[in-house]
């Protein structure tokens, strides 16, 4: 059954562009896992500073064997630190892990 993993970070005002511009460097970088089904970055419409960083997982050892890759470390890592170069300054100052079960709903793609 298919697992939502939600990470839900906390982004300073005026920070909001540079997650986006992060997430776009390493786009794809979790294509080729086991088990992963999809993604999606959600940038708030409103107020609020929690940007939703939503995966799709075929289970829940799926989702667990990428969390404990070299991939998931590699990934996770800057451009810069790829290069041999210090770390960034993170851009998100909290972040939790939230996990979901589809329970319902509907997809109109479908006939």
């Amino acid at each position: 059954m298919t697992i939502v993993k939600i990470n839900a970070i906390t982004v300073p005002a005026g920070s909001g562009d540079e997650l986006a511009r992060r997430f776009a460097a390493r786009a794809g970088a979790v294509d080729d896992q086991d088990g992963f089904e999809g993604f999606e970055l959600l940038r708030p419409t409103d107020e609020r500073p929690t940007w939703l960083v939503i995966t799709r997982w075929r289970d829940e050892e799926s989702f667990q064997a990428w969390v404990k890759s070299p991939a998931f470390a590699h990934g996770h890592r800057s451009a810069a630190e790829r290069a041999g170069e210090g770390a960034p300054p993170p851009v998100g100052v909290h972040s939790e892990v939230w996990s979901y079960v589809p329970a319902g709903g509907s997809d109109p793609a479908r006939p």
